[in-house]
């Protein structure tokens, strides 16, 4: 699902599956509560489930091509290969950049003409594809973070734990039915299991997440108010410096500008 603010530029994408992507033309930029990820022309990315904001950085109309890869997919094509994978480190990393070798520029490449087609191709053909695209990764010793994350998924449960969820995805703005389903949930079960955790409500734990992270954002990253405002999740500019206020008893301005004092 994607929410386009096209006045700023920006994009509040989640998924409920992990995606890899590749830069044909143009430049955008994955922003996630651990940091930004430039992607352009020639770069790909492996971006697990959940949220982010994707930033475009030009007028210019981008081309990008997204290969959508579920975890059961990925552990069922990957499965005789666990010897090696499984010695790996693992991460925690939401995005993990992709070592863009000629191979991969080969394969990217071929996949070209599929995406311009008229016709849909067959489901076993693109199957086929994206086992290649897969074992192309793996068979890559510079891909060592990525073959950390696939081993993972090979060790334990398929699906993101309920923590795991927020924790990574609070600073968007996604209903609380999105977390439900990130976190292969109801959304009665998900609320049910979130206050049995947090022994709070899920509106309330996020508001308090979302405004401490916007606090770090313009004290200590130095983003301007209406940056921050986005990047913790908030539906508008005004909503953000109402709630920022009324929480904190000063306007997010006022802290901008003392945080700009501080650091001249």
């Amino acid at each position: 699902m994607f929410h386009c603010n096209t006045q700023n530029k920006t994009e509040d994408v989640w998924s409920h599956c992990n995606y890899i992507v590749y830069a044909v033309d143009g430049c955008k930029v994955w922003h996630t509560s651990q940091g930004s990820y430039r992607l352009q022309t020639g770069d790909c990315l492996f971006v697990r489930k959940g949220a982010c904001i994707v930033e475009h950085t030009s007028d210019d109309a981008p081309c990008f091509m997204f290969f959508f890869v579920p975890d059961e997919f990925i552990a069922e094509t990957l499965k005789e290969k666990a010897n090696t994978i499984t010695r790996l480190k693992k991460t925690s990393d939401l995005i993990i950049p992709i070592d863009n070798s000629a191979i991969m520029q080969a394969f990217f490449h071929s996949m070209i003409p599929y995406f311009g087609s008229q016709r849909k191709p067959d489901e076993a053909l693109l199957s086929l594809k994206f086992k290649e695209l897969l074992l192309t990764l793996v068979d890559n010793e510079a891909n060592e973070d990525l073959c950390g994350y696939f081993g993972s998924l090979l060790q334990q449960p398929r699906t993101m734990t309920l923590q795991e969820v927020m924790e990574s995805n609070f600073c968007f703005n996604l209903k609380l039915e999105e977390f439900a389903r990130l976190a292969a949930r109801s959304l009665s079960a998900f609320k049910r299991d979130f206050e049995n955790l947090y022994h709070t409500t899920p509106g309330k734990w996020l508001l308090e997440k979302r405004l401490n992270h916007s606090l770090h954002l313009l004290t200590n990253v130095g983003k301007t108010v209406r940056e921050a405002s986005i990047e913790s999740g908030f539906e508008s500019a005004s909503h953000f410096s109402r709630a920022f206020r009324q929480y904190f008893g000063t306007p997010p301005t006022a802290v901008r500008m003392m945080a700009d004092e501080l650091n001249f």
